[in-house]
C-alpha cells in the first residue's frame, strides 16, 4: 500500500513520543502490504474497525491513540485523515 501521508505521522510522534514504536510498527505493516478487501485488512490488524465506506480506525500503542485512514483497495492508497488520543477521538463525528 501507498501511504500519502506520512508527514502526519512524524508530526504526531514529534508531539507524542510514546507513540514511536507503534507508529512505525503500523506503518511498516501498512506500506508492505497488499489489502484488496476489508477482511486483507483485518488479517493484519485484527483491531482494526471498518466505520464507513471505506475509513479504517486502528488502535495504536494498546489503544492510547486511534489512527483513522480512508484505504483505496482499487489504487493501493492509505491516506491518514486522523491521529490521536481516544478522547479526541471520540469527540470526532464518523
Amino acid at each position: 500500500m501507498e501511504i500519502l501521508t506520512r508527514g502526519v505521522i512524524d508530526e504526531f510522534i514529534r508531539k507524542h513520543p510514546d507513540s514511536k514504536a507503534s507508529l512505525n510498527r503500523w506503518y511498516l505493516r501498512t506500506s508492505a502490504a497488499c489489502w484488496e478487501t476489508p477482511l486483507d485488512v483485518k488479517n493484519t490488524f485484527s483491531d482494526v474497525d471498518h466505520v464507513g465506506e471505506s475509513q479504517y480506525v486502528f488502535n495504536i500503542k494498546w489503544n492510547d491513540y486511534r489512527l483513522v485512514a480512508v484505504i483505496n483497495f482499487e489504487t493501493q492508497i492509505v491516506n491518514i485523515k486522523f491521529i490521536g488520543t481516544h478522547a479526541e477521538y471520540d469527540k470526532l463525528n464518523l
